[in-house]
């Protein structure tokens, strides 16, 4: 999508937004919806309509999502979702956080995308059954519903089911990540009989935009997950799923799909500014990466300085490239590595890197080194992609959910008879030390494969709450760009006082330790700044734009306003 060059001052992105440059955030006093399909939207507030709540909703829009973005998330692959509880009938508010990421097969080894010298086999984490982990999305939005949901399961599947068995008309974003991932989707039987049609002289070929696609097998397996979602893992789905996984030479047991449980952990909260934020603990390495940003960005006005002013840019480049190096070095599985959560995101380590970073010079990226654990020994006594929906009711409870299939359209698996396509999440480990993934991240021991553990991510679902009402909810798909991408929004809303629409939707930047160079949205930043950077030893790397940010904010009044990324086909919109 084409969108208007932008210049780096606040005052001219606000003249600019009243211009038209960016669409009116959506805005309701009742309920709102903002996720990356006018479906799911759609059936989201159809939910709320017949007396859902926010977690109804939000899962019914997830499964709309399965459906209809099979490219970005589904029910073959895992997430994360954080759910905020308003609190009624002396009741006080809660939040609560949701893993229901994929996890490594049982039979999953350290060495198995190493070929016989050692090095990492090109493509065999990331296409075909050898790349597949447990999925989770069924498990988590079944707990999610049985522990805050108000209607009758089967209705909120049911829109999901519909639009599988009655077709929906794939967009642009449909074509060209098919475009994108075709040598794999053609590679299998069974994955070209759900995503490809036969022409006039019975060839098959990809759908066109406007052109409607059936899956009659999703739709079957979506009326067993209605009746019991357990039958994915442990009846017809799962049988389906476990002899797929045999003939293609895959690890997904049926032992594997039986022993899923999904897990409520902690959320990692802190304040900021007068607010609470909340968001993903590990094994996501999104509230950690986001928390000791924010930390480091501590003492910067970037309100005074004002958007995209170089000052401001170099000290959050500086900051990203300090906790993506020590996210590669101590980020992963709780249960399998100590993760040192509260000294990385200690205002004490935040206050020593600080000393570190030079206000005139960028930092090379070789120069940046993790934690030692000399320093996290020492900070002890201190320390006490993908897809993404937001969806707040009437009553200001809000869920805030990303999940995923990892790359386009995952493994390109779909599962005879099913119509389920399987992710590819095994490519979030670490392959071997050092060597990026997809991402382009980089990781260590503590990302390794090892049996049932779960795979580094960065998803960054996050609400933020004030004097314990809510406040916002946020998130975004996007790999490794997620964690930056949600700073930006959180800052655009709150220091450079951005609608949640403009938040969105205004330009990013991303940097994340390796490579060296920065990555800058093509037209969103202009000349001078660039080249003042440069003079302090910046390099970029200017790209299309990235990510599919969404964004509700509850207003004083009462308001809520929403903010779906123009970068995607997404919607937000009100009841």
């Amino acid at each position: 999508m084409r969108r208007a060059p932008l210049v780096a001052l606040t005052l001219l992105l606000c003249a600019a937004s009243a211009r038209g440059a960016f669409p009116a955030p959506a805005r309701s006093q009742s309920a709102m919806a903002a996720t990356a399909s006018p479906y799911a939207t759609e059936a989201a507030l159809a939910v709320l309509d017949d007396g859902g709540n926010a977690v109804d909703a939000a899962v019914a829009a997830a499964l709309v999502i399965s459906v209809v973005n099979p490219f970005d998330a589904g029910i073959g692959g895992g997430g994360f979702a954080v759910v905020h509880l308003a609190g009624r009938n002396g009741k006080a508010p809660l939040t609560r956080a949701l893993d229901f990421r994929e996890r490594a097969p049982a039979a999953a080894t350290r060495g198995m995308y190493l070929g016989p010298d050692g090095s990492v086999v090109a493509g065999l984490s990331l296409d075909g059954h050898m790349s597949v982990a447990v999925p989770g999305t069924v498990a988590g939005l079944a707990e999610l519903h049985k522990n805050h949901g108000r209607m009758p399961w089967r209705l909120v599947v049911k829109p999901a089911i519909d639009l599988a068995r009655n077709g929906f008309a794939v967009g642009d974003e449909w074509v060209g990540s098919f475009a994108w991932r075709k040598d794999v989707l053609t590679r299998f039987a069974a994955t070209r009989a759900a995503f490809m049609k036969r022409d006039a002289a019975g060839l098959e070929v990809p759908y066109q935009k406007g052109e409607v696609l059936k899956q009659r097998e999703l739709a079957r397996t979506l009326q067993d997950i209605a009746r019991n979602p357990r039958s994915f893992y442990e009846g017809r789905v799962a049988s389906a799923i476990v002899e797929e996984m045999k003939a293609g030479g895959g690890l997904v047991s049926a032992a594997d799909l039986r022993g899923y449980l999904p897990v409520w952990r902690d959320p990692l909260c802190a304040p900021w500014r007068d607010l609470e934020l909340c968001t993903m603990p590990p094994p996501s390495s999104g509230g950690v990466a986001l928390f000791e940003i924010l930390r480091l960005l501590d003492g910067v006005d970037l309100r005074g300085l004002g958007w995209h002013h170089p000052d401001a840019i170099h000290r959050l480049i500086e900051s990203m490239r300090v906790a993506y190096a020590d996210r590669a070095e101590h980020l992963g599985d709780p249960a399998f590595t100590v993760v040192p959560v509260a000294e990385l995101t200690s205002s004490g380590y935040a206050a020593q890197r600080r000393a570190g970073i030079d206000e005139r010079r960028a930092t090379k990226s070789s120069e940046v080194k993790a934690a030692t654990a000399a320093q996290l020994a020492a900070l002890k006594a201190e320390s006490p992609d993908t897809s993404h929906l937001s969806v707040v009711d009437g009553e200001r409870n809000a869920v805030s959910l990303t999940f995923t299939v990892n790359y386009g359209f995952g493994s390109g698996v779909v599962v005879p008879g099913t119509g389920v396509l399987l992710n590819d999440e095994m490519d979030d480990f670490a392959a071997a030390p050092g060597v990026p993934n997809a991402f382009g991240l980089v990781g260590g021991d503590a990302n390794s494969v090892q049996p049932g553990k779960v795979p580094l991510s960065s998803m960054t679902p996050l609400i933020a709450t004030k004097g314990g009402k809510l406040f916002l909810t946020a998130g975004s798909p996007g790999g490794s760009t997620i964690i930056t991408t949600v700073l930006q929004t959180l800052l655009h809303v709150v220091d450079y006082d951005m609608d949640c629409q403009a938040a969105v939707a205004a330009p990013r930047l991303h940097h994340q330790w390796l490579p060296e160079s920065t990555r800058l949205e093509a037209l969103g930043f202009d000349t001078a700044t660039k080249g003042a950077l440069e003079l302090r030893g910046h390099s970029f790397t200017v790209t299309p734009g990235w990510g599919n940010a969404m964004c509700i904010r509850a207003l004083d009044d009462g308001t809520l306003e929403g903010g779906a990324d123009p970068r995607g086909e997404g919607v937000a919109r009100g009841q």
